[in-house]
């Protein structure tokens, strides 16, 4: 059921609930673009794993209000606020895509409060020491980070331009991607309940403009603002070998980085593989 949550600052949040309610509490973080909307396991999945799991628009994204010049340790603070809201006192999070380094966010900065995190197809910090940033990328994600290198203007300028023919046709805009795909992430995007899912999710994310794109991609190039070394929460990373939207080497260099970290690679899977491990790394998160 779907609510709006007022954070510290006067902004409203757009909150979904999903499963157990009486369940283990699992934050689930959208990727990017995306909403409270995007996948996740069915609620009869979830009620068998005694998953509670909340999702939540970030800033900019479907019913949420913006926060201008958010950084990705932002999303801690609106993650606390929303537990609090709630009458939650530990939880997990699980962030997928461009929700990963904002889960990282939630381990680095509410170690108290955070029990596990999960990050599925991430990004590195994009002045990450030693790493080839763009090596694998596909073209598309590669133009908008140079496009956010270019400045604000630019990048706003592309994104709303992509966003206003997402918003026209979503269902052309994923039968789109979805022949651009590497050849595993294709045999999962077949499936129409993804599709539709994919649909719903981006439709809803990009409603009214793409403010949450343009700053999603803004805060990954720039500081995150804290400390991957200073990380002692347990954390999984997964990804997939042949992912060209966050290749593979991002994950890697954050597992070498972060204390402890769990990393599983999988071959054969690509960046909408998440998808397939989202049950089995929601049932690692229940601690």
């Amino acid at each position: 059921m779907g609510e709006l949550i007022r954070t510290r600052d006067g902004r409203d949040l757009g909150v979904e609930s999903y499963g157990n309610p009486k369940g283990r509490p699992v934050f689930l973080l959208h990727g990017t673009p995306g909403s409270r909307l995007g996948p996740a396991p069915r609620s009869a999945v979830l009620y068998r794993l005694g998953v509670r799991l909340i999702t939540f628009d970030r800033p900019g994204y479907g019913a949420s209000d913006r926060l201008p010049g958010r950084r990705v340790a932002d999303a801690a603070a609106d993650v606390e606020a929303i537990a609090d809201a709630l009458d939650l006192d530990e939880f997990a999070v699980v962030g997928r895509s461009g929700g990963a380094p904002h889960a990282l966010a939630c381990a680095a900065l509410l170690p108290d409060r955070t029990a596990r995190v999960a990050g599925l197809v991430s990004i590195a910090p994009r002045d990450a020491q030693g790493l080839d940033w763009f090596e694998g990328m596909t073209e598309s994600n590669v133009r908008e980070y140079i496009n956010a290198a270019a400045g604000k203007g630019q990048l706003t300028t592309a994104l709303e331009m992509r966003s206003i023919t997402i918003r026209s046709d979503p269902r052309r805009s994923v039968d789109d991607m979805r022949h651009r795909l590497p050849k595993p992430d294709r045999g999962i995007v077949a499936d129409a309940g993804i599709r539709a899912m994919l649909e719903r999710n981006f439709e809803e994310g990009l409603r009214s403009s793409a403010d949450g794109w343009v700053d999603d991609v803004m805060a990954f190039s720039t500081d995150w603002d804290f400390r991957l070394e200073d990380i002692t929460t347990p954390v999984l990373l997964w990804h997939g070998e042949q992912d060209v939207f966050a290749p593979v080497q991002h994950t890697r260099w954050l597992a070498e980085r972060i204390p402890g970290a769990q990393l599983i690679v999988e071959r054969g899977a690509a960046h909408f593989g998440a998808l397939r491990v989202l049950t089995r790394v929601l049932s690692w998160a229940t601690w």
